[in-house]
């Protein structure tokens, strides 16, 4: 993994977005799809459980079967010839991807969302769904996790017929991301100063989004090896406010939750350090915005932007 090039592939994401908002003007990713599914199983590890797990219940608030397993597990579903499944691997080598989708291939339909084409998952696939996320030479996935949660998007359009017209939502989009990008010397430095330098770092999200916030976790961990966790922000006060009480504890709040008036009680109270994300939060000083921020399906594919550029920053510092 290299620093620098982790930061390049940042600055990429608005051209790689318009790339497959040109994608979508001509291609369904999901046009193969039989017609007798009668439930959908989304396998994956890391980034791609992250994208899954949301994508599945947003599937399942409107009223279709699905679930998202770890690839790893071994409590998987049997197959069956009207499930579909989607395995999702950005490299496509996943070991414990490669091992689930063996146990389905030939008795289900297998979809593989890859960012590698020919790579060894897709010799399983019946069909392959790429990503087009662009090489990511930092040797983290960051565009290949955004790129996933927009074609989970179109699945459940197609799944739900529920009209969601992704060119623009790209389009809006790619105007958050590089107004986050240009705009980042206004913004960036204070950010990191408030997020890094405690004990633990949390980014906390409501359960629709909470998938970015397990990735810009991750992105802290895995670039600038910060101790970061990532919570739902109802669960956080049955769970992680513990923390806040022993630790100088930091936190970007992804914000929207119905929940988050408790949240913050505790952590006036307790004198921790909050960043908020896209919205302004009564009670927390230090708030980030990008243009679109008021419209959900932009924050679903732009707030983790905020978390990777601290973390390229300080990945950076520490080269």
């Amino acid at each position: 993994m290299d620093p620098q090039l982790f930061a390049a592939d940042i600055l990429q994401r608005p051209s790689v977005l318009r790339d497959l908002q040109r994608v979508l003007v001509t291609d369904d990713p999901w046009s193969n799809v039989p017609d007798d599914i009668g439930q959908i199983l989304l396998l994956g590890m890391g980034s791609s459980m992250f994208a899954a797990g949301v994508a599945a219940a947003r599937l399942r608030a409107h009223g279709v079967d699905a679930v998202a397993e770890l690839a790893s597990s071994e409590l998987l579903p049997p197959p069956d010839t009207e499930q579909l499944v989607v395995a999702i691997s950005a490299s496509g080598a996943s070991r414990e991807t490669q091992d689930a989708v063996s146990q389905y291939a030939g008795q289900s339909p297998v979809f593989v969302v890859t960012n590698t084409e020919g790579s060894p998952l897709t010799e399983s696939a019946d069909t392959t769904v790429l990503m087009h996320a662009g090489v990511e030479l930092g040797g983290v996935s960051c565009r290949s996790y955004t790129n996933t949660q927009v074609l989970l998007l179109a699945l459940e359009a197609k799944f739900t017929g529920v009209e969601r017209d992704l060119r623009s939502i790209l389009g809006r989009t790619v105007d958050a991301t590089q107004d986050l990008i240009d705009h980042q010397v206004g913004w960036l430095p204070d950010t990191v100063e408030r997020l890094a330098g405690g004990d633990v770092t949390a980014v906390v999200a409501p359960f629709r989004r909470l998938g970015n916030a397990q990735q810009s976790a991750l992105m802290l961990r895995e670039g600038p090896r910060l101790a970061a966790l990532a919570s739902e922000a109802g669960e956080w006060s049955h769970v992680d406010v513990y923390l806040t009480r022993t630790h100088d504890y930091r936190m970007l709040l992804l914000p929207g939750s119905r929940y988050e008036d408790e949240l913050l009680r505790w952590t006036r109270e307790r004198g921790s350090t909050v960043v908020a994300a896209g919205a302004p939060v009564d009670g927390v000083d230090h708030v980030v915005r990008y243009r679109h921020d008021d419209d959900e399906d932009v924050r679903l594919l732009t707030e983790l932007v905020i978390a990777e550029l601290v973390a390229a920053d300080l990945w950076q510092a520490q080269a």
